[in-house]
């Protein structure tokens, strides 16, 4: 198989979806495929189902790239959103490392949406400041700078000014639909944080993905005024596993360089 052809991983509380990614195009050159998360989402448990969909695509390569809802530091989980606790402290590159027999590299999923719009999304043209807001069950988040990542941001953990939770609890797709809001009353709360990020940041471009972002048209009127385009996604449930090869891809190639 191709060099530049890699195993996308895009682990999450509900679902495992995982393809094959040409790093140079950014298109899956594979069926994607999807299974269950177990649960309880224990860290065994979930190695399984990655061995298992190796199996089925019939990966031959050495190097796997896996967008993981967790902060990763050094392949490290440092948290467990909508995973199971256990896998806090759990060395995710090496545990699914020992499992597959091949080179694993691990991100915040957020993060891997992210680097998947900035080499082959909205952001791809973007220099300075770009943001990614992935908006779903919770908000997550992706900054770079001139496209280097800085990982795990986790924006929507924030605490904004009148607010007594974090802004993902107010602003989230899933409170608007918990609570029945418009598009015009969710944006609303949405423009709190963009207004929030807009004058810590002063981005170029400020994206907007997870599943909310294919009806971009049905809201993107209510939106305040900014210096800089708000726009959505453009691989949408793709993105994650997209982005997670490419990382991989990419860190390899630096530590292949390092070396010589």
């Amino acid at each position: 198989m191709e060099g530049n052809i890699i195993l996308g991983l895009d682990i999450g509380g509900t679902g495992i979806k995982g393809g094959l990614v040409d790093v140079i195009t950014g298109k899956l050159v594979s069926e994607r495929i999807r299974y269950k998360t177990p649960s309880p989402a224990y860290p065994k448990a979930i190695a399984e189902k990655v061995q298992q969909l190796i199996k089925e695509l019939e990966y031959q390569g050495d190097i796997i790239g896996c967008g993981f809802p967790a902060i990763i530091i050094d392949g490290v989980a440092k948290s467990a959103a909508n995973i199971h606790e256990s896998w806090i402290d759990t060395n995710v590159e090496q545990l699914l490392g020992d499992a597959t027999g091949k080179q694993v590299y691990v991100l915040n999923d957020a993060d891997a949406a992210g680097v998947a719009e900035v080499y082959h999304g909205s952001m791809q043209n973007s220099s300075g400041v770009s943001l990614l807001l992935t908006l779903g069950t919770g908000i997550g988040s992706a900054l770079f700078v001139d496209k280097e990542l800085v990982p795990n941001t986790e924006f929507g953990h924030l605490h904004l000014k009148g607010q007594n939770n974090v802004v993902e609890k107010y602003a989230s797709n899933t409170i608007r639909k918990e609570e029945d809001l418009s598009y015009e009353d969710w944006v609303k709360r949405l423009n709190m944080l963009l207004k929030h990020l807009a004058l810590i940041f002063s981005p170029s471009i400020i994206v907007l993905g997870g599943g909310i972002s294919k009806h971009y048209d049905d809201y993107k009127d209510y939106f305040g005024e900014f210096s800089f385009p708000v726009q959505p996604a453009t691989l949408l449930n793709q993105a994650g596993l997209v982005g997670a090869a490419h990382y991989a891809f990419r860190k390899s190639q630096r530590l292949v360089n390092q070396a010589d």
